[in-house]
Formats: C-alpha cells, structure tokens, sequence
C-alpha cells in the first residue's frame, strides 16, 4: 500500500482469544500462541485454512481433534 492507504488488517483476536504470536502454520492451517481472555491463561489455538473449512469432512476431523485435545490436562 501507498501513503495514506491502509493494507489489509491483521486480526489480533477470535473470538474470546487473544492472538500473542503465530507458532507455526501447515497446509491445513495454522497454530497461534493466545491468550483466553475469560479463564486468563495461555493456549495454543490451532485455526484451520478458509479452503479447508468450505469442506463439511475436514470441519468435521478438525472439531474431533479439538475436542480430544480439550480433554487432555497437563501442567
């Protein structure tokens, strides 16, 4: 961009995370260090890529992943 024109914005927050710093990114998304602002601690909130979002068997593998990580609790 120009003087004067704004390039494209670069978000800092989903939802109730805060994004700290980008850890890493793959063919099926990327991995962000975040902080949740409701329970104040630091997680890792893996996002997955807009083209693999439009396809209902990937969101589905993805939710599976998220909700097995969730159950997992370790210092």
């Amino acid at each position: 961009p120009g003087p004067g024109e704004d390039g494209p914005k670069k978000i800092s927050r989903v939802g109730d995370f805060q994004l700290v710093k980008k850890l890493g990114q793959g063919g099926r998304g990327t991995v962000f260090l975040a902080k949740q602002v409701s329970l104040d601690r630091l997680v890792a909130l893996k996002t997955l890529s807009k083209e693999l979002a439009k396809r209902e068997d990937f969101v589905e593998r993805f939710l599976r992943e998220a909700r097995a990580m969730a159950a997992v609790s370790d210092p």
